[in-house]
């Protein structure tokens, strides 16, 4: 499930690190892309609609949909298909529009 190769994107595949989803651990590449080291571990939903909580996946990969808002680090509304991954990231699924702290 690694993207290996996007018509558009490109990062480098750097160390492996461990990172933690919605409480479980979770490895990947630093500095790839965090929502496509969750796609690579088989997570699909990376969120819900707000009005009618279907799920939402990886989908532009581009920073412009809204799609794969999380909270990474306590930080609300980080967009997890440009953040790149770094060691000892805590990654959350944003409920709702995210907390402005």
């Amino acid at each position: 499930m690694r993207i290996k190769e996007h018509p558009i994107l490109s990062f480098s595949k750097g160390r492996k690190v461990q990172f933690t989803f919605d409480g479980k651990a979770y490895e990947g590449y630093e500095g790839e892309p965090i929502a496509a080291a969750l796609h690579a571990a088989g997570v699909m939903v990376l969120g819900h609609s707000h009005d009618k909580q279907r799920p939402r996946g990886f989908y532009c990969a581009i920073g412009n949909c809204s799609s794969c808002l999380m909270v990474v680090n306590n930080e609300p509304n980080v967009r997890t298909c440009t953040e790149p991954l770094k060691e000892g990231m805590v990654v959350e699924t944003q409920k709702g529009k995210g907390d402005l702290r």
